[in-house]
């Protein structure tokens, strides 16, 4: 079973470094997802494991095997492209067995390849239907019964939903994802959907500029961000800017505009740094009126957003930093627009970063 690792790897195109010394090890039978906004390098850096192009620095290993020079075609890989890439002139039963039969298998196992795969995918009843009588969902689910055909232990997929609605695309993530378990394989995933990545991947690493900026788990992702960028693509933050006033064994204070102080629970910066601070939308607790306590802070309803699920409000503190709050529209008590509020959150649920040299706009953007 292949594990894949990337060592120093350097891809460029003329003056652009789309995957700049980038290593990497992506785990034996792992469901792994690139993801980063788009040019962010994750798409060259699947077709550098491929094997469509050849690093300009470093080593592509794939088990025990170095790849650098290897044809894709003999890399034992499965690669699920976001356009389908389906034969048109070919039913779905050919384009599934394509690959047995490429590969010089005699027919009764290329045969019972096809029958097996197309089971899987739930469209043996189409294996007469042609790629232009199948819906988005069915046409992608042939061309990863298409790649797994071909014995591959290692199945790449370049954006493979980008193409699909949205539910099409939420059932057919996990049905991917039980596929690769079942079959006990490696599979690598790029996306630029940070709620697909969350919700199938064993790790995430998270791409931008060429380069990996964190790996880890959803949960590592999301509840420990190393960087402010990190923070702000994978989920939502508010980010407000201030200096930390002082450090003691209590705990951490920053003074934020306004001479607006609050704590945190960090101890890993000093006295006098410019910091960001970085607070999910859900963390905040929201209560009508003037309150007092840990960092409480006065603010003002501006918008109500329904979403379903949730309730969305864009409230304005008091030193006039505008900041999200987020909660379930079932369980909570609506607030309502120009109400005055008081917001407050946890010192252990904040994140703290030191203040980016570029500056906070810059660091965020995901250009």
């Amino acid at each position: 079973m292949p594990d894949v690792r990337i060592v120093n790897a350097t891809k460029k195109f003329g003056k652009i470094v789309a995957v700049d010394n980038v290593s990497l090890h992506i785990r034996d039978k792992e469901y792994f997802s690139l993801l980063g906004p788009s040019g962010c390098g994750k798409t060259t850096l699947l077709r550098l494991i491929a094997g469509l192009i050849q690093p300009d620095e470093g080593e592509i290993y794939i088990g025990d095997r170095l790849v650098n020079n290897v044809p894709p075609e003999d890399r034992d890989i499965g690669f699920v492209f976001q356009t389908f890439a389906l034969f048109p002139h070919m039913n779905a039963w050919d384009n599934v067995t394509y690959s047995p039969r490429v590969k010089g298998f005699d027919m009764e196992k290329a045969e019972t390849i096809g029958h097996e795969v197309l089971e899987m995918v739930k469209l043996h009843e189409r294996l007469d239907a042609f790629p232009d009588e199948l819906s988005g969902g069915m046409m992608q689910r042939i061309a990863v019964a298409r790649a797994l055909a071909a014995g591959a232990k290692l199945l790449l997929l370049d954006e493979p939903l980008g193409h699909l609605d949205a539910k099409v695309r939420n059932e057919l993530r996990y049905e991917i994802k039980k596929m690769v378990k079942d079959l006990d394989l490696t599979a690598i995933h790029v996306t630029h959907d940070q709620s697909e990545a969350m919700a199938i991947s064993d790790r995430i690493a998270v791409m931008r500029k060429g380069k990996i900026w964190q790996v880890g788990t959803p949960e590592e992702l999301y509840m420990k961000p190393e960087s402010v960028f990190v923070a702000h693509f994978i989920g939502e933050s508010n980010f407000l800017d201030g200096y930390v006033s002082s450090v003691s064994s209590k705990g951490v204070m920053i003074e934020l505009r306004g001479e607006l102080r609050v704590q945190v629970a960090t101890n890993d910066i000093q006295q006098g740094e410019r910091v960001v601070l970085a607070i999910r939308p859900e963390t905040f607790t929201i209560e009508r009126g003037a309150k007092r306590g840990k960092n409480s802070v006065l603010a003002t309803v501006e918008k109500v957003t329904f979403e379903g699920t949730n309730i969305r409000y864009d409230i304005r503190l008091e030193n006039q930093d505008l900041v999200v709050v987020v909660k379930p529209s079932l369980t909570e008590s609506w607030f309502n627009t120009g109400e005055n509020v008081t917001v407050s959150f946890p010192p252990e649920k904040s994140h703290v970063f030191t203040y980016p040299k570029l500056g906070l706009k810059e660091e965020i953007a995901v250009e």
